[in-house]
């Protein structure tokens, strides 16, 4: 026994009393919360980057999503020529092929049956400016116009550039065509290359995420490839059925304008307005206001059974948007890009939502877009 214990007392060392003063003057912490700090306004400013790519981007980023949901079409195709031995890169050229010499098909039957069109087009012509020229009679009955100002508004009206008009159109055009020459190649590299970019893609997360990227990409292949297909099947189907009456009700042109009428019902919010006008343009000469009440009960009909029966039944599984979801994202996209923005909406969305769905921090924003 040492002297200290004797003395009835023990010794501490110095690190013992280094830590004790510090216990004795720490400052008490603040509480915590148990929640990371939300910075919202890097949130909103992130958000407006990518929104500010997406609308700058516009070219670039829809010739690369139509190129994956093509590639998504032809990947059954490329699978049950390799399951023949055919080689990969052979398989993926002969489907891009044949999804060209598909197209070339429906271009030329369009072209021709467009041009059947152009010649009785002066008919139908002269009978919209009749319509127009009455609809302008009784729309100026309305107004009164005030002579002293005439003069004022029409000497300010502007001229029109017509060879600004032309050259930016050839520009845009001449972009667009260059920009779309792209996707063959594109379609054709993501065929050949499938296995070899899925699992470099999911070799870019940390290892114990690897797992659900891997899960979260084959839910967005299989959603998009069960949107294309069903669009194509739920257009086939309204195109043969639009065909069949509008042939009963002697639409000229029938079997090219019920196809056409079919296919652009597909086109989310405004599809059942443009399905209308293509049977009521070329029919308007030769049909009565019986067979156009007849046509536009029968496209309306079919748009709406195709959207309560054909869309759940093909898609609803895959999907699982809410509709205000839908109709905010074809808002936001069409802003953005236009009329491709419609088409591609509904894809984007839903592959937003698969991923949301796969990320803890995401999750609610992911039963924000579901059903």
């Amino acid at each position: 026994m040492s002297r200290d214990d004797e003395a009835g007392y023990t010794t501490e060392s110095p690190m013992a009393e280094h830590e004790t003063v510090h216990a004795e003057i720490a400052i008490p912490s603040a509480p915590s919360t148990g929640h990371r700090p939300r910075y919202w306004a890097l949130n909103v400013i992130g958000i407006a980057v990518i929104l500010g790519i997406c609308y700058y981007a516009e070219l670039v980023l829809v010739v690369i999503l139509v190129s994956i949901l093509l590639a998504f079409v032809l990947a059954p195709v490329v699978d049950v020529l390799t399951r023949m031995r055919c080689p990969r890169a052979l398989a993926s050229g002969v489907a891009v092929l044949a999804l060209l010499a598909v197209l070339a098909g429906i271009v030329n039957f369009s072209y021709n049956q467009a041009a059947n069109l152009a010649n009785d087009l002066p008919k139908y012509t002269s009978k919209i400016q009749e319509q127009f020229l009455q609809f302008r009679k009784k729309a100026e009955s309305f107004q009164v116009l005030n002579p002293a100002h005439e003069k004022d508004v029409l000497s300010v009206r502007p001229t029109t550039d017509w060879g600004g008009l032309l050259t930016q159109g050839f520009g845009s055009m001449s972009h667009t065509l260059l920009a779309a020459s792209f996707v063959p190649f594109l379609v054709y590299f993501m065929l050949s290359w499938h296995h070899h970019v899925r699992s470099s893609t999911v070799m870019l997360f940390r290892m114990e995420h690897r797992h659900t990227a891997y899960v979260a990409l084959g839910m967005i292949s299989a959603m998009i490839r069960s949107f294309m297909v069903g669009n194509l099947l739920i257009g086939l189907f309204l195109g043969a059925i639009s065909t069949f009456i509008f042939w009963l009700l002697h639409v000229p042109f029938f079997y090219f304008v019920g196809f056409v009428s079919g296919f652009l019902s597909l086109v989310p919010y405004l599809g059942v307005v443009l399905a209308i006008a293509p049977p009521l343009f070329v029919g308007m000469e030769h049909l009565g206001s019986q067979d156009i009440f007849a046509i536009t009960v029968a496209v309306i009909a079919l748009h709406l059974v195709a959207l309560n029966i054909l869309y759940p039944k093909f898609l609803g599984n895959r999907m699982q948007l809410n509709p205000l979801a839908v109709t905010m994202a074809l808002l936001l996209w069409a802003w953005l890009w236009g009329a491709m923005g419609l088409v591609l909406a509904v894809p984007i969305t839903a592959a937003m939502k698969i991923v949301f769905d796969h990320i803890e921090s995401l999750k609610p924003y992911g039963a924000w877009l579901g059903e």
